[in-house]
């Protein structure tokens, strides 16, 4: 092996440093070059003047800007991260938060247990963001926060956008369109975690201070929001959020709401139900479909093409069901159970209707086939025989011979709730309907269908007022007359006389004991009908006439119970009372006033070959026209007149107020079998014989009719018979 350099590849280490470096080259040469200094930053040539002054003042502006945007936004930051966690060391566990009712409901049966109305705030039990139908949690999505999933409680470009909406339509900033995500509206369902205070302030008031608008506010409730993220899982605020929600109609959360309008479940509604809920959360009043179903419709269709738009539908589903939208349930049909349901929460006890803070069942009298029958009845008549326009309204009550309601309809407009009832709160004068009461007094003195009264002018001088004369409707008169068709004819002036004999008092106690409450008249136009009363009242003295005889107190509580428990804390509040007038007057009253519709005035109420008893009534300038009667079965109640008191045009007892009577009972009545009145025919067994008999003008023959004539020409000074008819004129009939 050669040591020669040539053909030999230098070492790794030769190669390092075959080459000297300049540092070394420079050394042997013997100078030394000085590392250059570090160069330093070139200093930018500043302007000089009144130019460059502008420019350093500028720059130091700028710098110190910079300087306190980034300390006060580290302050904020500090002070908002406070906020949010006090915010959340203050939210409780999920479950805590669902049901957020200030009062509690109430849940309303019919006879047969069926649901038909609903009242104060329902829950109808916890719904998830799991368990609830997709298509439910898709459109509240779509409808109300289509990018929920992905922001943090906030969205700057919902407010952005919303501002920029609002002040392009003239408001403020922040009036109308809020931006605010699901986070943010949960956070105002939760009032920021205040819960209501009876205490304190009013439910209203409550409400009204948890929606402020107020800037202070907004920026609380996004405080609150982020709090929420931090806390919870988006499907967690989402549950809060469906539970809490108000949909209308009472229902609070989208169980309830589901259950409300369509009697079922939140967890199987189709796209149609869901888009119909989601479509209440922006107005729940304005777009409850038991307001306005096709403005809800209307509404769920939008929804549906935004599910469409956002991946939730295909085109064809989102099409499919635009054009079978949703479709209610019969119980959401019937609203909230109109005026009955009302009367009922106001005649139960308020710490368990109006009030109750607790979850209620009651079971009630409603008959939903007789309250349809009704309803129907009204409609029909008003629509075939009312002209257009007209105001005129109706009421009409039907209920059963123990005083269970089976129905009411308290004005022309049959599907509403929180109206006025005028079949429980109008007291209006009674007419010729009150005339049964003064032929049951006598009756129940012992005297006879058959027994007569003088048809002839009559003046009472009413002390404080001066002469008085009662006139029958036809302005004529027609001698002796039994008291069979005296009712029957309505004729004013016998039945002036048979309750100036019985005595006024006596006639008072009986319609008082029957269950007419109402002051009434302490003249002789008592007899006539000219003390008010109700149209309930009404119905309900009669059906003490109808069961024999004993008063009833119309009712239509069965029972009532919590959620959850098998006993009633209470039961009926009404039924058969205490005996008024013995049962074989009672029958036949009702024989008599059998004679009223089958010969009498109210012959148009008749129908299906059935016997049926009732009486017409028509006030002085007819400003109230009733017909009251039964059947063996039912009895019912109309009225008709106007809110104000102004005169009806052509209409008395006998003609509209009987024929919506026809009507209404013709329908309750389809497919009972036909049954007889419970009535009793004078002269046969049982018939009572004139008491007054043997006394002066009571002899064989006379009847009461004589001994009338002669007491009240005792008791009215000789003003029988003879005079003229002076001053008013109350009770007229046809």
């Amino acid at each position: 092996m050669s040591d020669s350099p040539r053909g030999r590849k230098p070492l790794v280490a030769d190669r390092r440093y075959s080459k000297a470096s300049p540092t070394k080259a420079r050394k042997k040469a013997g100078t030394t070059k000085k590392k250059p200094a570090k160069r330093r930053r070139q200093a930018r040539p500043q302007r000089r003047g009144l130019v460059g002054l502008v420019q350093r003042l500028f720059r130091w502006v700028l710098r110190l800007i910079w300087r306190i945007t980034w300390r006060v936004g580290l302050l904020a930051a500090a002070v908002l991260a406070l906020f949010v966690g006090y915010y959340y060391t203050t939210l409780p566990p999920v479950e805590e938060m669902l049901d957020g009712r200030a009062r509690g409901s109430v849940t309303l049966l019919d006879y047969e247990g069926q649901v038909f109305a609903w009242r104060g705030d329902q829950f109808g039990g916890a719904v998830t963001a799991q368990t609830v139908s997709p298509h439910l949690k898709n459109a509240i999505v779509a409808t109300e926060d289509k990018r929920f999933y992905r922001h943090f409680g906030l969205s700057p470009r919902g407010i952005a956008s919303a501002v920029r909406i609002n002040l392009r339509e003239g408001r403020g900033p922040l009036s109308g369109h809020g931006g605010s995500t699901i986070t943010q509206q949960t956070a105002k369902l939760l009032c920021l975690g205040v819960p209501y205070d009876p205490q304190v302030q009013t439910e209203a008031e409550y409400e009204r201070d948890c929606r402020r608008g107020t800037i202070q506010r907004k920026a609380q409730e996004a405080i609150y929001a982020l709090a929420m993220e931090a806390r919870y899982s988006k499907d967690e605020i989402l549950t809060i959020y469906m539970n809490r929600a108000f949909l209308g109609a009472g229902a609070r959360g989208f169980e309830a709401a589901s259950q409300r309008y369509f009697g079922k479940s939140a967890a199987n509604v189709d796209p149609a139900e869901a888009a119909m809920l989601a479509g209440l959360l922006v107005a729940p009043t304005r777009f409850a479909p038991t307001n306005d179903l096709t403005r809800s419709r209307n509404r769920a269709a939008t929804i549906l093409r935004l599910m469409n738009e956002q991946g939730y539908l295909s085109a064809a589903e989102a099409t499919q069901f635009q054009n079978n939208p949703a479709q209610l349930s019969e119980a959401a049909q019937e609203r909230s159970g109109g005026y009955f349901a009302d009367w009922v929460m106001s005649t139960g006890p308020e710490f368990f209707t109006r009030k109750t803070t607790e979850d209620v069942i009651i079971r009630t009298t409603l008959d939903q086939r007789i309250q349809r029958s009704a309803e129907e009845a009204m409609t029909w008549v008003f629509d075939n025989k009312v002209r257009a326009g007209s105001k005129a309204q109706a009421a009409i009550v039907v209920m059963s011979a123990d005083g269970a309601v089976r129905a009411m309809v308290g004005g022309r407009r049959t599907r509403v709730d929180g109206a006025f009832n005028r079949a429980v709160q109008a007291k209006r004068q009674t007419g010729s309907a009150f005339k049964p009461f003064v032929y049951a007094a006598a009756l129940d003195l012992g005297y006879s269908p058959n027994d007569t009264v003088e048809d002839a002018p009559l003046t009472i001088d009413i002390p404080g007022s001066g002469p008085w004369s009662p006139r029958n409707y036809t302005n004529k008169h027609y001698g002796t007359v039994t008291l069979t068709r005296s009712l029957r004819d309505s004729l004013n002036v016998p039945a002036v006389k048979v309750s100036e004999f019985v005595g006024r008092d006596l006639v008072r106690q009986v319609a008082n004991d029957f269950g007419l409450e109402s002051d009434l008249a302490a003249g002789p136009a008592l007899a006539l009908g000219a003390s008010e009363s109700t149209l309930i009242e009404m119905t309900s003295a009669y059906a003490g006439i109808l069961n024999g005889g004993s008063s009833v107190e119309p009712y239509g509580l069965i029972d009532l119970r919590l959620l959850g428990d098998e006993e009633p804390l209470m039961g009926t509040g009404g039924g058969i009372g205490e005996r008024v007038i013995q049962e074989d007057a009672a029958r036949q009253l009702i024989w008599m006033m059998e004679k009223v519709v089958s010969e009498g005035t109210g012959q148009r109420a008749q129908f299906g070959g059935r016997q049926l008893a009732g009486k017409t009534g028509t006030t002085q300038a007819a400003r109230d026209a009733w017909f009251v009667g039964f059947s063996a079965d039912f009895v019912a109640g109309v009225w008709m007149g106007y809110d104000d008191n102004t005169p009806l045009t052509g209409v008395t007892g006998s003609g509209l107020p009987a024929e919506i009577w026809r009507e209404t009972m013709q329908r309750v009545h389809e497919g009972i079998p036909v049954r007889p009145l419970p009535m009793m025919a004078p002269g046969g067994r049982g018939e009572m014989r004139d008491p007054g008999a043997g006394r002066p003008g009571g002899g064989s023959g006379g009847g009461v009719g004589g001994l009338l004539e002669n007491l009240l020409r005792d008791i009215l000074g000789g003003s029988s018979g003879s005079a003229s008819p002076k001053g008013n004129v109350s009770g007229s009939d046809r």
